[in-house]
This record gives structure tokens, sequence and C-alpha cells, in this order.
């Protein structure tokens, strides 16, 4: 019996999964939506390769490109035994599809390149979990830096007119000199991961002023939303409040959360919001006020210019699913625990909501990152539409629906 998951190509072979194209195929498709084209405008009828889709990034960005522009989307995935999906399976749009892609292969990158050439290469894929980066330094550097060296070599070779993207980080900031930090604060980073941001935006630099290449590596402060990843501090914190609610609805014990470095202070903004800025920096001729030919490309921070700890957002979170908490105790021994009237009221079967494990801090700290993005926000006369507070209730009301609640 064909499985459900199996379609047809243009070739008339059969695919399967998540109907993940080879790179012939995409080819056909992109050729046939070149051959349409009924617009001379750069961003209106375009081919857009966009990687990291299965991500929060990548996927918001889709969403935005498919409901803002008329372009041919294609997403570049790897084939894997385990379905990871889940932030696609809502798009159905006869522009996107996926194509088979991996981001460390450099024969991969260039036959991308040159076979869909593409009106732009939005990059969003990157081993981005901080924390890891010390136990995979070599795979980061890998996934982060040289992949990005090899997309422009390859859009050098086969597709100058291509627009480049690439996702910076304000762990390039690293051991900060100043806050808040600019465009102007100098690349000090403290760890792997901040380290091959570094790396990636000196040669897209190097690229661009050599090779005269539209390409550009913003710095995103962070950014999260529903589709964050659960390893993330802010997903891991609004998923364990909805588990923690779960629990104390159906008056079953819980156990807390875990956290590392709780008065760390972030400055955190909406992944929707920031996705609409990439896109606006990627034509600047377009969005950038008072704009002129003469005017060299820039690159921007994106931040929300708040900074918050991570108690903070702990207690928001708790707050938002109906539940009051304290923090009690020092250092290690410090806990969030349900208040009294709280307990009272919701007939708690537990205490402490959250714990403090040694293992979760990391080798060497950023404490405190706070981003200064007035020079965006002025010269595009952009502002963005979530603040601190709705992007927690968004992630907690999420959470809270997938939890039965």
């Amino acid at each position: 019996m064909q499985s459900k998951n199996i379609t047809d190509t243009l070739y008339g072979k059969k695919i399967d999964t998540a109907n993940i194209l080879n790179i012939s195929d995409a080819k056909l498709i992109r050729n046939k939506f070149v051959g349409q084209k009924n617009s001379t405008e750069h961003f209106s009828n375009s081919v857009i390769v966009v990687t990291g889709v299965t991500g929060q990034d990548g996927s918001y960005m889709v969403d935005y490109l498919l409901k803002n522009t008329n372009a041919l989307i294609f997403g570049g995935v790897r084939r894997l035994s385990v379905y990871n999906h889940h932030n696609l399976s809502h798009v159905k749009n006869d522009r996107f599809h996926l194509v088979n892609f991996d981001l460390t292969d450099s024969h991969a990158i260039s036959s991308i390149i040159e076979n869909l050439k593409p009106d732009y290469f939005i990059n969003f894929a990157a081993q981005s979990f901080v924390a890891s980066s010390w136990d995979f330094a070599r795979q980061t550097w890998q996934t982060n830096s040289t992949s990005v060296l090899d997309i422009l070599e390859s859009i050098r070779h086969h597709q100058p007119k291509c627009r480049f993207y690439n996702a910076g980080s304000s762990e390039e900031f690293g051991n900060v000199s100043y806050s808040p930090q600019d465009e102007l604060h100098p690349l000090r980073p403290r760890s792997p991961y901040g380290a091959s941001k570094a790396a990636a935006r000196q040669i897209v630099k190097v690229y661009r002023e050599s090779y005269n290449l539209y390409a550009i590596q913003s710095w995103l402060f962070n950014h999260e939303g529903p589709r964050r990843g659960e390893e993330f501090v802010t997903r891991k914190i609004t998923k364990g409040v909805a588990r923690i609610a779960y629990c104390v609805q159906n008056k079953i014990p819980f156990s807390p959360i875990e956290l590392g470095n709780v008065n760390a202070k972030r400055d955190w903004s909406d992944s929707e919001d920031f996705v609409e800025c990439v896109w606006m920096m990627l034509n600047q001729e377009k969005y950038r006020v008072d704009f002129d030919s003469n005017m060299e490309i820039q690159e921007y921070v994106l931040s929300s210019n708040e900074t918050h700890t991570i108690k903070e957002f702990v207690e928001l979170a708790f707050k938002t699913a109906g539940i009051e908490g304290v923090w009690h105790g020092e250092g290690l021994n410090e806990e969030f625990s349900v208040t009294t009237q709280s307990a009272n009221e919701l007939n708690v079967p537990s205490s402490v909501l959250v714990k403090i494990n040694p293992n979760f801090y990391r080798p060497a700290e950023v404490e405190l990152l706070l981003g200064n993005s007035s020079g965006f926000r002025r010269d595009f006369d952009w502002k963005p539409k979530s603040d601190f507070y709705s992007l927690i209730k968004k992630m907690v009301v999420s959470d809270l629906k997938d939890a039965g609640l």
C-alpha cells in the first residue's frame, strides 16, 4: 500500500516522508516559476532559499514571505529518520517546497545555488544552542562559520546578484564593555557559539567589500516564541509552567523546573518581529527611509532595548498560568515556591516550582545583554509589535493549550 506521504514530482517519480524534493525536481519547479514572472521588482516574484525552516526563525520567515511576497520559497532540510517538521505542519502553499540540503556539505551548497539561482539566500540554520557549543565546538564552527564561507563562495561563482542574509547574535558581544550594545560595540565572544558567529560576520564583511555582494549579518538579541526549541531556557520555562499547571489542576504531585543562572539578564524580543526586520534589511532601497543609490547597505542590531532577568521571566510565566510564586534562599539553594495564598487557593500538591541546578551553569557566562536597536528603528521607521509581557503570555498560552488546558 502506498504511503500517504508519497507524492508525484514533476519528473513523475516518487518522493517520501515530508515531500522533500531533490535538486533536479526543485530546479524544474524553479524554472517553471521564473518563466511565469510578471514583475521586474527584485523583491516581488523572487526565488528564495531559506535554511533552518524546521526551527523557530526559519519557519516564521517562511510564514512572513508567503504572506507578504509572491516569491517561490525553497526550505533547505536534511532527510532524517525522525520527523521534525512540526513548525511547518500548518504551511499549505504551492509556493513553498522543501529541498534536500545539508549546510555542512559544500557540494550541496554549491549545487543548490547553481541550480536554483536564488534571488535571496536567508540562512537561519545553525548550531544555535550556546550551552552545547562547548561540547561540540568543532561542529558549531563548521555549521556556523565554515558553511557561511561556502555559501558566499557559491554565490560569488554562480549567482552574484543573490542577496545573502546570515543570522548573527548578541553572543558576539560577549564580555560587554558598555551597555546598551550597538553596532559599534567590539566583538568579545565568551563561547564557541559566539566566536563562530563573530567569525561568520568577518567573512560576510570581506565578501561584501571584496566582491560587491549584497551580503549582511545583523546582530539578533534573544528572540523567542511558541516555536522555540525546548532546550532553550525560555521554552523550558513555559513548557515547565504548563506541565506544573496541569498537575496543579489535576492534583498530581510535580517536580520543579531546574534552571542555572537565574540572575542573568537578557534582552528578549518576539521572533515574528525580527523576521520582518530581516526582510527589510535585505531590501534597503525599498524600506530604508531616505535611501539613495550612493548609500552603502548597513548591518543592524535588532533588540527590544530593555533587559530582564530569568527570574522575571519565571515569575511572569507562572503568573500567566494563574500561579503566584516567591523567591527565597541564596545561591545554589535559591528556590521559587508557591506563595501561601496561592497554595491555599489552588490546593497545590507540591510547593517548589523552580530550583537551581549547577549543571546548567555555563563555563563562561554572559551576565548582561542589552541591545540598542535605535539605528534600525530610525532608518526604517520601525517599532516592534510585541513586548516582553505579551511575548511571555503568547508562549505560555500556547504551551497550556498543548497541555490540554
